[in-house]
C-alpha cells in the first residue's frame, strides 16, 4: 500500500498508531518528546517556563475550577450522588476551598455506610431523593442516607483510601485515622475494605485483583443494558486500572499506618504481577483485559490492539512505567488522538469497541467510556507527565482541554468525537484534576533554573 496516497480509514486502527508514533519519533518532526526532554537546553526550558507564567487560561480554569468545587460535593449537576471515585479526585481542592470539618465528615460517611465485609459503597444521597434504579444500601450509622455500589467495579476501596490519604496531606490532620465508627477505628475499616478485596476480588491464579469486563476504567459491563451489576452473564477479568488503584491505596495506606507489615508482601506482589501478567513490552502497552472464564467478545476480535488510555495513566501513578515507557505510551496516546480525530488524550482508548459490543445504548464507538474523551482521566495523565519530568508534552497535551472548558463555561463529563460537551455539567472530577494539573505546571514553571 502507497501510505502517500492512503487515508487514515484505510489503515487498520493499530497500524495507524504504530504509524503515527514513528512520524513523531522522525528528525525535524513536531515531537513534544524530542522538543523537551531530547534538547533540554537552558534557553528551551526558559522559554517554556515563560510561556507557562504568562499563560492566563491557566490562572482563568483554576479559578473556574475553585468556584465549582466550592458549591458542592456531588460528582456534577446530572448526579445526585457523592461518588468516592470522583470525590477522590477533588478532595485536595475540596480541603482549600470548604469547610475541612465538611469535608471530613463527607468522607467519613462512607466509613458509616461500610458493609459488614469491609465493601465500600459507590456513592450516598438523601433517602428522599433516591429515584434511580440501584439495589439501595441503608446504615444505622448514616440516618436519611441511601447508599449503592456499581458491583461491576473493583476501584471503591482503593478510592476511599487514597483520599483519606490526600485528605491527611493537605491538612495534616492524623487524628482522622483513629476516628471511632461504629466501634471501629478509620485505619481499622480502611484494613477491612482491604481484606475485603482480597477475600472477594483476588485471582490466586493471577496473584492480581479482578472485576466484571468493563471498557477500561468504566463501570458498564457488555452483557446487560444497564452494566452496572454483576449478574450471571458477566465475565470477570483482570485489567490495568483496578490493580493500579490498588496498588496506589496499598502504598497510600503503609505510609499512614507503617506498622501494618503485612501489606507489604501484597504490596510487592501486585507490583511483581501487574508487570509479569498485564504489560506486553513487545508493544509497550498494558493488555485490556485477562480473562478468567472466558471473554464476552467474538472469539475473532482482537482486544489487545487497543490501547486503555485511563488505566495507563493510573499505572504511571503507580509507579509502574519507567520513563522509557511512560514516552512510548504518551506518544501512542497522541497517535490515537490523531488518528481517531478526538479531542484530547482524555480519549477513554483507542480504537474503540465496535458497534453493538456492548448491550448499554450509550457505549456506541465514541461514545460514554468507549472513546469518550473525559478529562477526568486526560488531566490526570497531564499531571503524570508533569512528575516524571515531560513538562513539554504536558503543557502542549493540556492546551485543549484548558480551551473547551473556557469555550464551554465550565466543566463537563466528557466530550465527543468532534468536541462537544455531554454528560453531566458541573463535572467536578474535571474540575479536581485540571487544579491538580494547573498546579504542577506553575510549580515548575516558578521554580529556579
Amino acid at each position: 500500500m502507497n501510505i502517500k496516497s492512503c487515508s487514515f480509514n484505510q489503515l487498520k486502527p493499530l497500524a495507524v498508531i504504530i504509524l503515527m508514533t514513528l512520524l513523531f519519533a522522525l528528525p525535524g518532526s513536531r515531537s513534544l518528546h524530542a522538543q523537551t526532554n531530547h534538547t533540554g537546553d537552558a534557553q528551551s526550558i526558559t522559554a517554556l517556563r515563560n510561556d507557562i507564567k504568562s499563560d492566563t487560561r491557566l490562572r482563568e480554569v483554576r479559578t473556574m475550577a475553585q468556584k465549582l468545587v466550592a458549591s458542592g460535593f456531588t460528582a456534577g449537576s446530572g448526579y445526585g450522588e457523592v461518588w468516592i471515585r470522583d470525590f477522590n479526585t477533588f478532595i485536595r481542592l475540596s480541603c482549600k476551598v470548604m469547610p475541612l470539618d465538611t469535608v471530613k465528615q463527607k468522607l467519613l460517611l462512607f466509613f458509616k455506610m461500610q458493609g459488614q465485609d469491609g465493601n465500600i459503597i459507590d456513592g450516598y444521597i438523601p433517602k428522599t431523593k433516591a429515584s434511580v434504579g440501584y439495589d439501595y444500601i441503608y446504615s444505622s450509622l448514616a440516618p436519611g442516607l441511601a447508599g449503592h455500589k456499581n458491583t461491576v467495579e473493583t476501584d471503591q476501596e482503593s478510592s476511599l483510601i487514597q483520599a483519606v490519604y490526600k485528605y491527611i496531606e493537605v491538612t495534616h490532620d492524623q487524628q482522622i485515622l483513629q476516628e471511632m465508627i461504629g466501634g471501629k477505628s478509620v485505619a481499622d475499616r480502611m484494613e477491612m475494605a482491604l481484606d475485603y478485596l482480597m477475600k472477594s476480588h483476588y485471582s490466586k491464579k493471577y496473584g492480581l485483583l479482578y472485576g466484571a469486563t468493563t471498557a477500561d476504567w468504566g463501570d458498564v459491563q457488555p452483557e446487560s443494558p444497564w452494566g452496572v451489576v454483576i449478574d450471571s452473564n458477566s465475565h470477570m477479568a483482570i485489567d490495568i486500572y483496578d490493580n493500579a488503584m490498588f496498588l496506589i491505596a496499598l502504598n497510600n495506606f503503609l505510609e499512614m499506618e507503617p506498622a501494618k507489615h503485612r501489606w507489604e508482601k501484597v504490596q510487592k506482589d501486585i507490583r511483581k504481577q501487574v508487570r509479569r501478567v498485564l504489560w506486553d513490552a513487545k508493544n509497550q502497552k498494558f493488555r485490556p483485559h485477562v480473562y478468567l472464564n472466558g471473554s464476552p467478545f467474538p472469539k475473532d476480535f482482537d482486544e489487545n490492539k487497543i490501547l486503555y488510555y485511563g488505566g495507563t495513566a493510573i499505572a504511571i501513578q503507580a509507579g509502574l512505567l519507567t520513563k522509557k515507557e511512560i514516552a512510548a505510551v504518551n506518544q501512542q496516546m497522541v497517535a490515537g488522538v490523531k488518528a481517531a480525530g478526538a479531542p484530547s488524550i482524555g480519549l477513554t482508548l483507542y480504537p474503540t469497541y465496535p458497534a453493538g459490543f456492548f448491550k448499554n445504548k450509550g457505549m456506541y464507538p465514541y461514545g460514554y467510556q468507549n472513546g469518550g474523551d473525559w478529562t477526568w482521566f486526560g488531566g490526570r495523565m497531564i499531571l503524570e507527565l508533569v512528575r516524571n519530568g515531560f513538562v513539554g508534552e504536558a503543557y502542549q497535551e493540556i492546551s485543549p482541554m484548558l480551551n473547551r472548558v473556557i469555550k464551554n463555561k465550565g466543566f463537563y463529563e466528557w466530550y465527543t468525537r468532534d468536541g462537544k460537551p455531554a454528560g453531566s455539567g458541573s463535572f467536578r472530577g474535571s474540575a479536581g484534576v485540571l487544579f491538580d494539573a494547573i498546579n504542577a505546571l506553575e510549580t515548575w514553571a516558578a521554580a529556579s533554573n
